[in-house]
């Protein structure tokens, strides 16, 4: 299959390509049709988190590295659910991203709202007062190293070839903008889409200062694991207020801060 073939053979240029593809519409969208009028200084903003994005990269190619053994052994030992289950190709691919989205995301990013460490890492992504396409890249290097460790193990478990590995993180990596940006589509499809994927505006209530709405909404690309287990809220995101209750908000820009969070004692949290 050719869809295979791709995904097999998808070139670093063009990931990056994507990436940028990816970002450069959403600044296009939220500078049409915005949700909020930010009154910050978007290069600076924006700057910041493209900082924790050239951090993230050098951690993908540790992740490559050890991605590439993983992916030979599972070929070579033929080990992972989907090798011993004879099922269609489409079959494969469904089961591979739905495993990729359920445990390399929403699993793994309930865990960093529940265990103290794992969530003095994940503060870094929270602590956005200005929340646009690129916080999607905002991550501390150990809850961006924790997450893909997960999905590591993941494909693992599952058995999944690189090929639908890849066609998954192509898939994440615009959802990763596009429910990050600061844009507004019309309620009714923005309702529509929220049924079976995470939209922009069911997001924007994962980034609330406070709990509850923190700890809501924790799907990166299907909203049904949140319909599913009960950690679903949708409502007006223009109520929204962004940062974290329990943290300086005008520190969101100062890198060094930032990337010490997880090892600032003075930092309260609630686990």
């Amino acid at each position: 299959m050719h869809f295979i073939e791709f995904f097999e053979q998808i070139t670093t240029l063009q990931k990056l390509s994507w990436v940028f593809g990816c970002l450069f519409s959403c600044w296009l969208l939220e500078s049409a049709i915005p949700l909020f009028k930010h009154s910050y200084n978007k290069w600076k903003h924006d700057g910041i988190n493209l900082m924790f994005f050239s951090l993230s990269a050098l951690i993908n190619l540790i992740i490559g590295l050890l991605g590439a053994g993983i992916f030979f052994w599972i070929e070579e030992t033929q080990f992972g659910l989907l090798n011993w289950v004879a099922l269609p190709v489409g079959f494969e691919i469904l089961i591979a991203v739905m495993a990729l989205d359920l445990f390399g995301q929403y699993v793994i990013h309930f865990m960093l709202h529940r265990v103290k460490w794992m969530w003095k890492m994940h503060m870094v992504h929270h602590s956005d007062t200005q929340v646009d396409a690129t916080t999607g890249t905002r991550h501390h290097p150990g809850d961006y190293l924790t997450r893909e460790l997960m999905g590591l193990l993941t494909v693992f478990f599952f058995g999944i070839p690189i090929a639908y590995w890849a066609f998954y993180r192509i898939c994440s990596i615009f959802f990763t903008y596009w429910t990050h940006a600061n844009i507004t589509l019309p309620l009714r499809l923005e309702k529509l889409l929220a049924l079976v994927l995470v939209t922009p505006n069911m997001h924007k209530f994962h980034h609330h200062f406070e709990r509850p709405w923190t700890d809501r909404n924790f799907g990166n690309i299907f909203s049904v694991w949140d319909r599913i287990f009960g950690t679903f809220i949708y409502g007006n995101p223009k109520t929204v207020k962004f940062g974290l209750d329990t943290l300086d908000g005008h520190r969101d820009e100062d890198l060094a801060y930032q990337l010490g969070l997880p090892f600032n004692k003075q930092i309260k949290t609630d686990y």
